[in-house]
């Protein structure tokens, strides 16, 4: 099949998508470091660099093979996390509806939908309705699931809403092949560089032999690997570091050093939550805002670090600031993920 993806950002999908053996040819996105990252590390796609608002299905050509359409328009209209603009008035939200039109003019074979798990509920489930109804509307069976990370393999308690449109028969996203094992954030990190706050040193070799296997194959063999980039943060964030224990948050800071908080006792769970070494992480989304401890280390994740928590390879290389590429990272639908939904609907429809 070949594939078209709206909405790339970094390539999460299309890399899940090339795994499972399918021909990615076009790809949209509005952001340029974004897209320059998508375009190094999927240099046989097609990256139109645009607002999808001026796209129209005419401008992918005529592919002349069976097309799957997938894409995750901006989730921070849908996300928990942003309970002020969780609704229809976001602007955000309405990219949504970009996608279904891309999906009506294009007409193809398989549609795949992906996003946060809050959109089943944003605004009363309005967008998740609407886009199943749509599908149904132009002729597809509809299926849908949410699906957690660490259940398909992925070292992060991740879970992302998927909803597959097919034209020719109906698939189960229930039969996702899933994992048995727990991947922990040792598995994940554990065998790279010993690294500081603000460390500048893109490519560093590995500190150890992999951990796990999961962190062997994302190696492929290399001898180093890149984006060993942290934030430089300022001295006061740095002693609130120290205080935070493997699984604590920001409620373990001394009060007097959350000054700079208005209301400290408003902060949400994820801010300043130090991860666990042997347990899977937490959602990393905007790892940065929240300020993510490293398990040992008094520090901010790499985005290498975060890259490998979301499972992209090493050879995966990222483009921008470091503030671009961390947010690349963070709102990037995990390859693996991606990989096993795209696989299930392959060994369905053929």
């Amino acid at each position: 099949m070949i594939g078209i993806e709206l909405f790339s950002g970094a390539g999460g999908l299309s890399l899940g998508a090339q795994r499972a053996g399918i021909e990615v040819s076009h790809a949209v996105e509005i952001s340029e470091p974004a897209a320059a990252t998508f375009s190094y590390n999927h240099p046989l796609s097609e990256m139109i660099v645009s607002d999808i608002r001026k796209i129209s299905g005419s401008d992918f050509g005529s592919v002349g093979r069976p097309t799957i359409l997938f894409g995750g328009p901006p989730c921070q209209g849908f996300s928990t996390s942003n309970q002020k603009n969780r609704s229809l008035n976001n602007p955000n939200n309405w990219l949504f509806f970009e996608f279904l039109r891309i999906v009506e003019e294009l007409q193809p074979e398989v549609v795949l939908f992906e996003n946060v798990a809050g959109i089943t509920h944003t605004e009363k489930g309005f967008f998740e309705k609407s886009l199943v109804g749509k599908l149904h509307d132009l002729g597809y069976f509809v299926d849908s699931i949410l699906a957690e990370g660490t259940k398909l393999g992925l070292p992060q308690r991740r879970v992302r809403y998927f909803c597959v449109g097919t034209k020719r028969k109906p698939v189960s996203l229930s039969k996702i092949a899933l994992s048995n094992e727990i991947v922990t954030v040792r598995d994940a990190i554990g065998d790279l560089a010993q690294l500081k706050v603000g460390h500048a040193i893109d490519r560093m070799p590995y500190a150890s032999k992999p951990h796990s296997a999961y962190a062997r194959d994302l190696r492929e063999n290399q001898k180093e690997s890149t984006g060993n980039i942290v934030t430089l943060n300022a001295p006061h964030i740095i002693e609130r570091y120290k205080h935070v224990p493997q699984g604590g948050n920001w409620s373990d800071i001394p009060s007097h050093l959350m000054g700079s908080y208005k209301d400290p006792r408003r902060c949400h769970t994820g801010i300043y939550r130090r991860l666990k070494f042997d347990e899977p992480s937490i959602v990393l989304g905007n790892f940065r805002k929240n300020m993510l401890i490293h398990p040992t280390q008094d520090r901010g994740l790499s985005v290498r670090e975060a890259a490998r928590i979301q499972g992209f390879p090493d050879s995966y290389r990222f483009f921008g600031s470091i503030g671009k590429q961390q947010q690349q990272v963070g709102n990037a639908v995990p390859p693996l993920m991606a990989e096993k939904v795209f696989r299930c609907i392959i060994d369905q429809i053929n």
